[in-house]
């Protein structure tokens, strides 16, 4: 009788796992296919802005001329393409230490002046000198305002 009763009891319980875990399979997939139509409604993020990076003043052997600094921007080879860039606004993002607004970014903007030599490198000039800190850092050049 008791090795009745034991083998009830197993086969009641291995009927409950298998229940449970029919159960837990049924709501994963619909998680999972929730999660699925949210991830095609939602489009990846579209970048606006080239990306760059800032190489220094503009400089002769001994001088020096920090209102004018030096651009690389990332897919431009030539003193043609650079044509493009002219006048585009450049934002140079930076963290500091202490909170201003509710933000420890801060941008310091500037403008595309003109190419530099003929690969491709442009003068940028900015509101506030760019700080030596920043030489090697990257910075974005935003595709407006457009002259196109």
């Amino acid at each position: 009788m008791r090795r009745k009763n034991q083998q009830r009891k197993e086969a009641r319980r291995a009927k409950r796992a298998n229940s449970n875990k029919r159960a837990r399979r049924a709501n994963s997939n619909k998680r999972a296919n929730k999660a699925n139509s949210k991830k095609k409604a939602a489009k990846a993020p579209v970048r606006l802005y080239a990306k760059g990076v800032i190489t220094g003043y503009k400089r002769s052997k001994s001088n020096t001329y920090p209102s004018c600094t030096l651009l690389k921007i990332e897919g431009v080879r030539t003193k043609e393409d650079t044509k493009f860039y002219c006048g585009k606004r450049v934002a140079y993002v930076y963290k500091a230490k202490r909170e201003v607004k509710n933000s420890k970014f801060r941008v310091l903007w500037g403008k595309v002046r003109r190419a530099h030599g003929s690969s491709g490198m442009v003068r940028a000039m900015f509101r506030k000198n760019m700080p030596p800190r920043a030489f090697g850092a990257p910075c974005r050049i935003m595709l407006y305002p457009s002259t196109i």
